[in-house]
């Protein structure tokens, strides 16, 4: 009531913005303050309800912080590289698998690219287990760099490629080079599937499936000494020999596709499964002629000459109508169960004569069809040959008509001084392909 008469004794009775300017402080200005004080302290108390929880959040992870960083980095570290490989082996950069072989306590094997998805590191790979020799079925002049081990992994059984430790560095690299090869080559289903490269810690090696036979011409050499009985573990039929044909031909289709040359197609280079698969491996030339500008004889396996092409044996460059030619002399290995082809020609004297129109003889146990594939394979003119898919296509087509309960026989048992003569091997060659 004091103020109201006081502000009546101030202003005019009908002057009402002399009576609202006189109330100002209590009606305006005074409720603003006590509003603002009232959020300043909702605020306050926001924080203070807040702070405790974000603190107590935060303590239990500083004592483990350091391992969350280390599984974090763990889950995203980079692919990893074996310290001894040469610079620029992407194909060989991945996860780090535990392994043991022989006295070698602990190695780190990097499986491939091509063979091998990425997986993490938690994942548990089985160590190498049942380490033994691998005894070469053929051998004269053994490889000083590397030795072959059978073994068993992850519950399969792998060959072991081992670098020796005296091994030089250019050795370590053409190692590594080649693994690296096989690698950006891709899986097929008959070629051998590279399964890792144990790189980080020495000794280096190449792991590999094992396929039980192990190569096509100690295959054909033993069927040539078990079938002259009535009962025989290993019968090579002519539906066979297409069925296994077909499979190499694929395989060599794959590597052409990839723009890549054999250039040492051979039974000595095809492995034989468990199961009588057949898948092209020997790819040593392959790789030494994507590392190399020499000439085609300096490349080349001199002593595989009575498997090369007429162009390859008058040091041209090798093509993949090259391969068509050795595939047909392939095809006379396994018709004659590992004869040389050219038997009675030496290797001077090849060339000279395929010049004069000579060809490949039919073997007495070879069918019309056998032949006219193996015909249409070894033409003089590289442009004359048949193409690779034709060729799948005329074995697969001859596969279907062939003889498969007449098993082949050799007309005389296997002699190896006489085929290394007719092979035109040299004293120091050493065909093993792994």
């Amino acid at each position: 009531m004091s103020s109201n008469t006081s502000a009546d004794n101030l202003c005019a009775p009908n002057n009402q913005l002399c009576i609202v300017t006189y109330h100002m402080k209590e009606v305006i200005i005074v409720p603003t303050l006590l509003i603002l004080g009232s959020l300043v302290t909702l605020l306050a108390l926001c924080l203070v309800m807040c702070c405790p929880e974000r603190t107590q959040s935060r303590a239990p992870q500083r004592p483990h912080s350091s391992s969350h960083r280390h599984n974090q980095r763990k889950s995203q570290r980079p692919h990893l590289q074996g310290i001894d490989a040469p610079p620029g082996i992407n194909p060989l950069e991945h996860e780090e698998l535990p392994m043991s072989v022989q006295q070698v306590q602990r190695q780190t094997v990097v499986p491939t690219r091509a063979a091998v998805p990425q997986v993490s590191t938690e994942r548990q790979h089985g160590a190498f287990s049942q380490v033994t020799a691998l005894p070469r079925s053929f051998s004269i002049k053994p490889d000083d760099t590397v030795s072959l081990y059978r073994a068993r992994m992850d519950n399969r059984d792998v060959v072991l490629r081992r670098l020796k430790e005296r091994a030089s560095s250019s050795e370590k690299q053409h190692f590594f080079g080649f693994a690296s090869f096989v690698s950006g080559l891709g899986p097929h289903p008959f070629i051998p599937e590279l399964l890792g490269v144990v790189s980080v810690q020495p000794p280096p090696m190449m792991v590999v499936e094992e396929l039980l036979h192990r190569d096509l011409l100690g295959y054909l050499w033993r069927c040539r000494q078990n079938n002259s009985g009535s009962e025989s573990s290993c019968e090579m039929t002519e539906k066979r020999i297409f069925t296994m044909a077909g499979q190499v031909a694929s395989a060599l289709e794959y590597l052409h596709s990839q723009r890549c040359i054999h250039g040492n197609l051979g039974a000595r280079s095809v492995l034989v499964g468990g199961d009588l698969t057949a898948k092209l491996w020997g790819l040593g030339s392959a790789y030494r002629r994507t590392t190399s500008a020499g000439p085609a004889e300096e490349i080349g396996d001199k002593e595989m000459r009575k498997w090369q092409a007429p162009e390859v044996l008058s040091r041209r460059d090798f093509r993949q109508s090259s391969d068509v030619w050795s595939f047909g002399m392939l095809l006379y290995e396994m018709v004659t169960l590992g004869d040389p082809p050219f038997a009675q020609i030496s290797v001077n004297e090849l060339l000279q004569n395929l010049q004069r129109g000579k060809h490949l003889k039919r073997p007495v146990r070879c069918s019309n069809s056998l032949y006219s594939i193996i015909r249409a394979c070894c033409h003089w003119g590289p442009e004359q040959r048949v193409s690779m898919p034709e060729l799948i296509k005329k074995l697969h087509q001859a596969e279907r008509s062939a003889n498969g309960s007449t098993v082949i026989r050799a007309a005389a048992p296997l002699d190896i001084e006489k085929y290394l003569r007719e092979a035109g091997f040299g004293e120091a060659y050493n065909y093993a392909v792994l």
